[in-house]
């Protein structure tokens, strides 16, 4: 009966184990990190790999090159470099986004001097399958505004359309901007003005498409969106960073990474109400007064801690049962 129990023992010593393995595991991505790799220096767009689970896209600001990074948010180390030809020169990186095609986009759409250039550009290129450093052919396309030249550091891609959108940059408030249906190479791709929107440094779509999140240097909007157009608004609780460049979501939804630009950026997770967020690797998101429909708040969002509590717990008993019919079977054979 010894063995009996002995081997009941270990068998729910590895159970256990397993079980707490698994939860350490599953809480290792998406979680706040550092930015280890010391050439990400102006980390200046960010997006959740919907492919590689706990891998971000970030990008230079300047400077630096045809260079797009993959980052383990479980270390904080870049897993793959990718480098891509077929494009010209980068003048102003800005922005990142990952469209339901599968493809990485990436604005070149900054202009610090308001509309120096008569055109900007966006490369797009198919995110990777293995996560390595590679040399990839990105397709480039041609942007000019329908109202004229201007600085922008958002690029967002609706996730269920495919549609470019581009947020521009402005002391005095900016614009949204709707790209074609269609990206061609063939011509200039007009964005036309579809909303007013605040100094934006980026955004992002939820996962759904419902909600467009944009960001600045102090604070951050969530807008309803529906037909391509904004709806009604709500403040979200952003971190204080010392240049806050960069926004995404989680590609589940559970939360949002905001990022920063500087040598050693933190990107840190606020969880988004009812997203099913862990609670346990970053803030809340809170809402101000106005807009439904969103899944903001600011009461916590702990469906992930509690559930790996509850599985936890439902092994812990299990393992009990197991031991008590143990004894009562060693009890039955003495009687």
């Amino acid at each position: 009966m010894r063995s009996y129990l002995t081997a009941s023992g270990a068998a729910l010593l590895l159970v256990l184990t397993g079980a707490a393995t698994a939860v350490a595991d599953d809480g290792g991505a998406d979680r706040t990190f550092t930015i280890e790799d010391p050439r990400i220096t102006e980390s200046s767009g960010l997006a959740a790999s919907p492919t590689h689970p706990g891998i971000y896209w970030t990008h230079n600001d300047s400077d630096d090159g045809p260079y797009i990074y993959a980052v383990d948010s479980r270390t904080g180390k870049t897993v793959a470099t990718i480098t891509m030809r077929g494009v010209g020169e980068p003048r102003d990186v800005e922005a990142i986004s990952i469209g339901p095609d599968g493809n990485v986009y990436v604005g070149d759409i900054g202009d610090n001097l308001d509309g120096t250039w008569d055109h900007v550009w966006i490369y797009r290129f198919p995110e990777p399958k293995r996560l390595r450093d590679a040399t990839v052919t990105a397709t480039q396309f041609d942007v000019k505004y329908a109202d004229g030249a201007r600085n922008a550091e958002a690029l967002m891609v609706h996730p269920k359309t495919g549609r470019v959108y581009i947020a521009s940059k402005n002391e005095d408030g900016g614009g949204l901007y709707e790209g074609p249906a269609k990206l061609s190479t063939g011509g200039t791709n007009v964005f036309r003005r579809v909303g007013e929107v605040p100094w934006v440094t980026d955004g992002a779509f939820s996962p759904d498409g419902r909600e467009l999140l944009l960001r600045s240097y102090f604070s951050a909007r969530a807008y309803a969106f529906e037909g391509g157009r904004l709806g009604e608004d709500h403040a979200v609780s952003a971190p204080f960073q010392r240049q806050a460049e960069s926004v995404t979501y989680t590609a589940d939804g559970s939360a949002l990474m905001f990022g920063s630009e500087g040598e050693g950026s933190e990107v840190e997770r606020v969880d988004v109400k009812g997203g099913g967020g862990s609670g346990d690797g970053g803030k809340d998101a809170g809402r101000g007064s106005g807009s439904a429909g969103s899944g903001f708040g600011g009461d916590g969002a702990d469906g992930g801690g509690e559930k790996g509590s509850m599985t936890l717990g439902a092994v812990v008993l299990a393992g009990v049962a197991v031991v008590w019919f143990a004894l009562r079977r060693r009890r039955g054979g003495r009687g």
